[in-house]
Order: C-alpha cells, then structure tokens, then sequence
C-alpha cells in the first residue's frame, strides 16, 4: 500500500491517503478515522489491512488525481526523526570521515521536515555550501527493542525517500551535526510512504539524485555498510524505537562538496531524489 498526506482545503488542512497509480483516495472517503501516519501505524496491523480492503471496495469516482493535489511530507508528527551519516563507503571517503567504530547517529528537528514539490529556503547570511543526500527513509510500525537483525524488519511499517540537505560549512565547524541539518525545510520526505509488503527487501533499491538535469548521485541500497536490518537492531539496543520513528539510513557517494568544483545549492535549483518503488521527490531551492 502506498500513502501520502495530501492537502485537501487550505494549506494548513492535510489528510491522509490511500495511493494507488496516479489517484488518491483521503481516508475520509474510506470512511476510516486516520487523520495522519502516525495514527494510522499506532492502530495497529488491523487498522492497515482494514484502510486496504477498503480501498479496494471504493468506487471509481471517489478517488482523484495525485497530480492535482498538494502534498504535504509523506511523515508528520515522528516520535523522533534519527538520521545515520556515512553509511556507505563512498560517501565517507569523499568527505574524509571515519566509519569504521560504529553507526554515526544523530537526530532532526521537527521543523526540519518539508513536502515534496516545495520550496527549501536557504539563507547565505548562515551558510553558502548547502548539500544534497539521497536517502532511505524507515518507518517504525512497532516498538522495537534489543532487536536482532534477523527479526529487524519485522518491526518496519514501510519506507520512504529522503534529502537530507545538510550545510557543509557548518556540519565541519561544529562537534555536532543536528543544527547543520536542521534549518526549515532541510529534511524533505516523500512523495509517499510505500509499505513492507511491496518492499520486501530494502537492500534492492535503486537511489539516485538530480540537481536540475544533472545526474549527481547514482547507486542502490545494496551499497550500505550496514543494512537496514543492522541499523535498526543497533539502534533499538537497550533504547525503544517507539511507532512512527522516521531513520533516515546515510546517502551514497557523488556529495556536491566532493566535486570539483563543488557544486552546492542555489536559489533556482531544483533537487530530485528517486527511490526505485517509492517515487521521486523534488525540492525547489529559494532565498
């Protein structure tokens, strides 16, 4: 099942949404009491295989287009956002990072999250090296805790794709790398949230980001160095992953700081990140 929050009156209104192809139907139409994700995975399994057979019962005039609609971000209103830096290989070398003595984690602000199809506001009274990461995003369904990997993905809802927009001069002035990623809007998410059931396997998905017509970051998750089942078994150590968590699981190589010359954000900009399954997500940079 594919979701997504859609805007259904004025901005500040959004429902959640079955997706299927190119027409959504709002839970309201389902007649199903979930405003939002969180709620929705916080039911319980049930409550997902109840939206889905109600889906399936709809009739055809009650869905609508996704392309006329506005998103808001695929997740809203996370327990907690927690982001993974430099979990594949090529990406820690390109910025001359250690990897090696464990999974480096750090988390998000709330205000950080942002829809697809909308504008990143980026100030260069703050920071002129505004990066791009395409990443794996990994709902939470249940609580999760001392967790094996084998039994890991047991606990995932579902998946959804990532920027993780991050401002390089300040992430290597800083000790810490919460702020630096963290501005408004830094964090888009979506389009959609697509569940387990149609991504069986995480490690299998083909990532890449654009930066207008530029193909800047080509890979697949099978790149990780530690899968999604390793992250969330060691995250979930001796700490409750709690329903909703949103794991953003590292970017691959081709950072906009590695190149030569870098290539860093600019208002006029439009960023693109495609996870195979899921969709692309665009972002339009403004000052």
């Amino acid at each position: 099942m594919k979701l997504a929050h859609i805007h259904t009156g004025s901005d500040d209104f959004f429902e959640l949404a079955v997706v299927v192809g190119e027409r959504f139907a709002p839970m309201s139409a389902l007649d199903m009491p979930y405003k939002n994700l969180q709620q929705l995975i916080e039911a319980g399994p049930d409550a997902r295989a109840e939206v889905e057979r109600a889906a399936a019962a709809l009739a055809s005039e009650a869905w609508s287009q996704v392309a006329e609609a506005k998103l808001a971000p695929a997740v809203m209103r996370p327990p907690i956002t927690l982001a993974v830096g430099l979990n594949y290989d090529e990406h820690a070398s390109e910025l001359s990072l250690d990897n090696d003595a464990g999974p480096v984690l750090f988390t998000l602000f709330p205000n950080s999250l942002a829809a697809h199809d909308g504008d990143v506001v980026i100030n260069p009274d703050i920071s002129v090296e505004i990066d791009y990461e395409a990443e794996l995003g990994v709902i939470i369904g249940k609580p999760a805790r001392d967790v094996s990997p084998e039994e890991a993905l047991d606990y995932v809802f579902g998946y959804t794709a990532i920027n993780d927009i991050t401002a390089r001069d300040i992430q290597f002035r800083e000790p810490q790398w919460s702020r630096c990623k963290s501005f408004d809007g830094f964090t888009p998410v979506g389009p959609f949230v697509v569940t387990t059931d149609e991504i069986p396997d995480p490690q299998t998905l083909a990532i890449t980001c654009d930066v207008d017509d530029l193909r800047v970051q080509d890979s697949t998750t099978a790149f990780m160095i530690r899968t999604v089942a390793q992250l969330i078994s060691t995250i979930s150590e001796g700490a409750t992953l709690m329903p909703g968590t949103l794991i953003s699981t590292g970017s691959p190589g081709g950072a906009g700081r590695s190149r030569k010359p870098p290539l860093y954000l600019k208002p006029g900009m439009d960023v693109t990140v495609t996870i195979e399954k899921i969709g692309a997500l665009t972002s339009h940079i403004v000052e």
